[in-house]
Formats: C-alpha cells, sequence, structure tokens
C-alpha cells in the first residue's frame, strides 16, 4: 500500500515513541526528524499534528513538540476508562461470539505463545495484545466505542510496554488472556467482565507503581 512521507513518518514516529526510543518528556525537533527521514519540514509537521491528534505528542508554545509524558493522575484516568468500555463491549460481545470469532482470538494467542518462547515477547507482545482483544470485541458491532478504545490503548502503550519488561508481567498477562478467551467460550459473560476488569487495573497499579518509583528517584538521584 503506497503512503505519502507524512503517513510514513507518521507511522513511523508513532513507533519509535510506543517503543520508548523517545521517552516522555522528550523534545521532537523539525529539524532534526526531517534529516532522519530525509524530507522536508512540512511531512514532519503533518506527522507531528497526526500524533497530536492520537495523543501521543504535545505542542508546547515557544518550545516546540514534545513525546508527551503521562502523569500517575492521568493514567487512572486512562484505564478507568478502558475498564468502562472494554468491559461494555466485552459484555455485549459474548452472545454474539461465532465459533469463527474464537477461532481468531485463539490464533492470536497462539502467535503471542510462539513470540514468547521465542524470547522477541516484548516487541511483539503489544500488537497481539491489543490484535486479541479486538478480535474479543468485535461482535459486539459498536464501532464507535471501539475507536474510543483503540485511542485510550494507543495512549498507554508505551506504559503498558514499560510496565511488562520491568515487572516480568508478560507471562501473568498471557494467562489471564487464556483464561478469558476461555471464559468467553462458555459463554460466562460476568466472570469474564470481572477477569478482565482486574487484568486493566492491576497492569494499571503496576504503571503508577513504576512511575513514582521513578518520580521518586529522580528527586533523590
Amino acid at each position: 500500500m503506497y503512503k505519502t512521507r507524512a503517513q510514513y513518518v507518521t507511522d513511523d514516529l508513532r513507533r519509535r515513541i510506543l517503543s520508548g526510543e523517545f521517552q516522555g518528556g522528550a523534545q521532537l525537533r523539525q529539524d532534526a526528524l526531517a534529516s532522519d527521514y530525509d524530507v522536508s519540514r512540512i511531512p514532519v509537521r503533518e506527522a507531528l499534528l497526526n500524533l497530536e491528534a492520537e495523543g501521543l505528542v504535545e505542542f508546547i508554545p515557544h518550545r516546540g513538540a514534545f513525546a508527551t509524558e503521562l502523569s500517575v493522575a492521568t493514567i487512572r484516568e486512562l484505564f478507568d476508562l478502558r475498564v468502562l468500555l472494554e468491559t461494555y463491549l466485552l459484555e455485549r460481545a459474548i452472545p454474539n461470539m461465532s465459533e469463527a470469532n474464537l477461532s481468531a482470538a485463539g490464533q492470536i494467542l497462539d502467535k503471542y505463545d510462539a513470540a514468547l518462547d521465542s524470547g522477541s515477547q516484548i516487541d511483539n507482545w503489544s500488537e497481539y495484545n491489543f490484535a486479541f482483544h479486538k478480535a474479543l470485541y468485535a461482535p459486539a458491532e459498536l464501532p464507535e466505542t471501539m475507536s474510543m478504545v483503540t485511542h485510550l490503548n494507543t495512549k498507554s502503550d508505551r506504559y503498558i510496554r514499560m510496565q511488562l519488561l520491568y515487572t516480568q508481567g508478560i507471562e501473568k498477562a498471557e494467562r489471564e488472556h487464556h483464561a478469558l478467551l476461555e471464559l468467553c467460550r462458555d459463554r460466562k459473560a460476568k466472570e469474564a467482565c470481572e477477569l478482565l476488569r482486574q487484568h486493566i487495573l492491576e497492569a494499571c497499579e503496576g504503571i503508577a507503581t513504576l512511575l513514582e518509583a521513578q518520580a521518586l528517584e529522580s528527586e533523590t538521584g
């Protein structure tokens, strides 16, 4: 699929922010990025505006563009919203799930298992994680709600990666995903939604703990 220069820069810059190459608070200089991508500043500016709309970049007057740095309070708000929206989607989706839907979600978990075994899980986990959740929510057929969930996940993705990397939580998340799929297969909507709620909130607490520890280290270091 053909991409314009702005689309290419948007996609790659998003990848660099989500991977942590540009951490929260890092300045994104348009001239340096234009040099990186061998383009003029026009597509770079367009890319930064695209990422601002996604919540990954913020413009500070007279200073320029920066990778968004989320506070613990903001993280908690994002994850509380995820709980509300994602449990709603799952509750609506479970009665409509076909064997094809369940099989698609299972195939994504198989890819995740393979990535875990190969040792490349942190590179692929985020992609497989959200793909799995989307596969479970798709039968709800609520595109506006799904769009909001996608936005919330994009904003919090790099913090989820950080939490998994530093707390070794990937295996736990994998077990919870398999348990969630089985509950969906058994049409146990109440139990599935409760597990999903715990899954999201525990990730939130892990991220909050890490951010608070980092803030304390910076103050005392």
